[in-house]
């Protein structure tokens, strides 16, 4: 019987079939794995996902973690889960070998992880934190914090954090007040709250490192006064022993409508030991490392929970019973299964469309990183914004239509999907909203070296929009031809006011013409194959680029018309 968590033949697909993974074996990083190692990663990552993580997803919803005002207590299966996860060696999956890393493939890791993020994402959130922590600091830190605080994560002894917001300043980081100052003997004391900490405080492991973003004695106000420090919940010695506590309280625990399984803490650091990283008024810099490779990880949590929905739906459309087509009016004719019904059908393959395009785009992204090139870094730079919020929206719609699909019975706790839908909600929240991202990708991505990284966009989406059937690549190619207009036009004047007026309107567009792009080339690596599986790769194709395409258009409309009501208005007349 087939998964309702993933696709394993759609990720055969993507990988072997369209991004040839294989090849990438030729790579002297990557000359130690073969098809073979990728299927075993990705077998093991199957087997874990089914019988470690899925069983306690609804459990850890319904049983979220409690404070009692001195210890965080979480369900037990929460960490041994954990602790199956970190004895297969995929948390350190795609780190050198020199830290014990195996040096997998960004793209094969990804879709491994895919696996844990559709089983249960809230206790998979842990493990993604806890990476993205120590990726940054084998960049950025010191041989002495890498063997203190990032071989100890690797062993799955410690865990991570990234603590940004702040009660007063949200994700506005130019307001952040935390303080940190020297204390002598080369670490610094830091005082200060952070707000909405996943993972920030918990028992389950021997303590956790927090990466927090604070301002040192005498630096500027805004982003460029920002530091990054190492503020471990305990006190750890130079040979990793956990010592006394360190000067990291827990203020509270924030309760939310899904994630319900992972903390969310609000912290409060009170004279806490910290360890500066890198250089003064360079922490925002660092931290954009792990800030973008969490959005890439909220991307593909959104895609994971939006595919396990689709698969719930699709199985459930198949085997209940209701109504009769619309021709048949002998109400003594039996039952057909809903999936019989045009109108389930539809939100079948939109959803269909939505989660495997989004599973595409994160591949995709994720294979730019393992070919590294001044072309690749600057297309991913382009893309990352896209990546965390087009799946946040699209994606959750999948989790939406799989509800409707269910009838009254989705919108109960007696069905999974309800709960997918709560926890991919938060998605369009967290790591910068989907705002932040439409500001990102007009007011930065687009423009920067001068349109450098939109035309390299452009010029692979038409390359792939040519060698189509005409019917369906050539209004891609018109779109694209739009979207450089729209955007010239957007910056005519060089107000950021009146060009990012709308750019959420932007970001939507320029997401669904990179979803039709990737449909586009999937297309084409169906060509000359027969059987169902290929058959339904070419009608999500066909319906995405003839149901959802023309969506762009009107939103093009909107920007090339100059509007800047929502920039004018007074606040005042919403009543």
């Amino acid at each position: 019987m087939s998964s309702k968590i993933l696709s394993r033949r759609d990720l055969d697909f993507l990988l072997y079939e369209w991004l040839d993974v294989e090849a990438l074996t030729a790579r002297e990083r990557f000359a130690e794995h073969s098809r073979e190692t990728f299927d075993a990663f990705l077998d093991v990552s199957a087997q874990i996902a089914e019988r470690d993580f899925a069983p306690h997803n609804r459990q850890s919803d319904l049983e979220e973690p409690t404070f009692d005002g001195v210890r965080v207590t979480v369900i037990p299966e929460v960490a041994a889960a954990l602790k199956v996860f970190n004895e297969t060696g995929l948390l350190s999956a795609t780190m050198d070998d020199a830290v014990g890393g195996l040096q997998l493939p960004h793209v094969v890791a990804r879709a491994c992880f895919a696996w844990f993020q559709a089983a249960n994402i809230a206790t998979s959130s842990y493990s993604l934190l806890t990476a993205g922590n120590a990726n940054l600091l084998l960049t950025h830190g010191t041989a002495a914090q890498i063997d203190r605080f990032v071989r100890p994560m690797l062993e799955g002894r410690f865990t991570g954090t990234m603590c940004l917001s702040e009660p007063q300043a949200g994700s506005a980081l130019s307001d952040v007040l935390t303080r940190a100052t020297p204390a002598g003997d080369g670490t610094y004391r830091v005082n200060g709250s952070k707000m909405w900490i996943s993972g920030g405080d918990h028992e389950l492991s021997e303590t956790i490192v927090h990466l927090v973003l604070a301002r040192a004695a005498g630096a500027p106000a805004g982003v460029k006064g920002l530091s990054l420090f190492i503020v471990p919940k305990h006190h750890v010695e130079d040979d990793g022993t956990v010592g006394e506590r360190n000067g990291v309280s827990l203020a509270g625990l924030n309760h939310k409508m899904g994630y319900r399984g992972t903390t969310n803490a609000v912290l409060s650091f009170d004279d806490a030991t910290g360890y500066l990283v890198g250089e003064e008024g360079k922490g925002l810099a660092y931290m954009f490392q792990m800030m973008n490779e969490a959005r890439i990880g909220v991307g593909a949590g959104a895609v994971a929970l939006g595919y396990t929905g689709y698969l719930h739906a699709l199985d459930y459309a198949r085997e209940r019973t209701q109504g009769r087509p619309v021709a048949d009016k002998d109400p003594l004719a039996p039952a057909v299964p809903i999936v019989r019904h045009p109108d389930v059908r539809r939100m079948l393959l939109a959803s269909k469309s939505y989660v495997e395009g989004g599973l595409a785009l994160i591949l995709y992204a994720a294979k730019l990183l393992d070919e590294p090139s001044e072309d690749n870094d600057l297309l991913l730079d382009v893309l990352t914004p896209i990546v965390k919020a087009w799946p946040s929206q699209w994606c959750r719609l999948a989790n939406d239509h799989a509800i409707q699909v269910h009838g009254g019975y989705g919108y109960t706790r007696e069905y999974p999907v309800e709960q997918f839908y709560r926890d991919n909600r938060l998605n369009s929240i967290h790591e910068g909203t989907d705002g932040i991202q439409g500001l990102d990708l007009l007011g930065r991505k687009v423009i920067m070296r001068g349109g450098a990284g939109l035309q390299l966009l452009i010029g692979r989406i038409v390359t792939t929009a040519v060698a189509a059937p005409p019917e369906l690549g050539q209004p891609v190619v018109a779109l694209c031809d739009r979207l450089a207009a729209t955007t010239r036009k957007l910056w005519a004047n060089g107000d950021p006011t009146a060009a990012l007026a709308n750019s959420t309107a932007y970001l939507e567009a320029t997401g669904h013409l990179v979803i039709a792009w990737l449909w586009l080339s999937q297309l084409a690596a169906t060509e000359g194959k027969e059987g169902a599986f290929y058959d339904g790769k070419r009608l999500a194709a066909r319906y995405f680029l003839t149901h959802e395409l023309p969506r762009i258009a009107p939103l093009l409309d909107l920007l090339d018309s100059g509007d800047t009501l929502l920039a004018d208005l007074d606040d005042a007349v919403l009543g």
